[in-house]
């Protein structure tokens, strides 16, 4: 697909653009209305499969609560039905809320072994509406000091329960990639924090980091790419542990396989294998 194309999609998705200039421009990219309308299932999200997805037998799942700052958050935990304490694992979602992807994604984290909650960061506004759109409008209507304190607290929630072993970790996608990034700076007691194509922390903030990193990008994604060099330099002069893979021709949320179009199969599988393995090594 034309790389203007998906350029485009990028910056309607966080911008973010009014949908009448987003579509107005993809004619001028495409041609016409026709060809419009053909590419745009390639690049919104599709839910379908991960929507009808069985549970796995060995998995339990359930929509929990837990105290926020000044707010009861909501999430999905799903973690192995076998008896036993597990690594807990924050997965932060992208900025539309808690999708029926990042569910889907919660429960592979869980299918690796561990208890995995899917935070549902629009709790404050009664949760995850159906209109991605909408996602991305409340998103940039939260109190980034009130949510980051969410996510903390989403982090003890997990070290307290019987079946947590007291280590966790974070898994964070684009606006979550940023989150798993200030999680990092902010939890001296997080073991492991992996961000996917998730703009950067400051560079100031980086010798506060105890946790494990690992950090996915995607070789075409020159908006968040462009905060990579300062932050690896700190990370360098921190002495930060840290693993950091650029994947060649992946695109922004390559992980996210509900979008064909930025999808990357190869990519995804390598970043996946990666990152459950930095979690076999701090969580277990």
């Amino acid at each position: 697909m034309d790389q203007r194309i998906i350029n485009l999609f990028d910056e309607y998705t966080h911008k973010p653009l009014r949908r009448e200039e987003f579509l107005k421009r993809l004619v001028q990219l495409t041609g016409t209305m026709a060809a419009a309308m053909s590419v745009l299932p390639l690049l919104e999200s599709n839910y379908a499969r991960a929507a009808a997805a069985p549970l796995p037998e060995d998995l339990t799942e359930e929509e929990i609560t837990y105290p926020g700052e000044g707010v009861t958050m909501k999430g999905l935990l799903v973690k192995p039905k076998a008896q036993g304490k597990y690594g807990g694992v924050v997965v932060i979602h992208e900025n539309r809320g808690l999708t029926p992807h990042i569910k889907d994604v919660t429960r592979r984290v869980a299918q690796a072994g561990y208890i995995a909650l899917g935070v549902d960061a629009l709790s404050v506004f009664g949760g995850t509406p159906a209109n991605e759109d909408d996602g991305r409008k409340l998103i940039g209507e939260l109190d980034m000091a009130q949510n980051l304190q969410n996510y903390l607290k989403g982090l003890s929630y997990l070290r307290s329960r019987p079946d947590c072993n007291g280590k966790t970790g974070c898994i964070g996608f684009c606006w979550g990639g940023a989150m798993a990034n200030q999680l990092a700076v902010h939890d001296p007691e997080l073991k492991a924090a992996v961000a996917y194509y998730g703009r950067q922390a400051d560079a100031a903030d980086v010798p506060k980091i105890k946790a494990r990193l690992l950090l996915h990008y995607g070789e075409m994604d020159e908006r968040v790419n462009a905060g990579i060099p300062a932050y690896e330099a700190a990370l360098k002069a921190a002495g930060t542990k840290y693993e950091l893979y650029i994947y060649k021709g992946a695109q922004h949320a390559f992980n996210n396989d509900a979008s064909p179009a930025r999808y990357n199969e190869a990519a995804a599988k390598l970043a996946w294998e990666r990152t459950l393995q930095l979690f076999k090594e701090t969580l277990r």
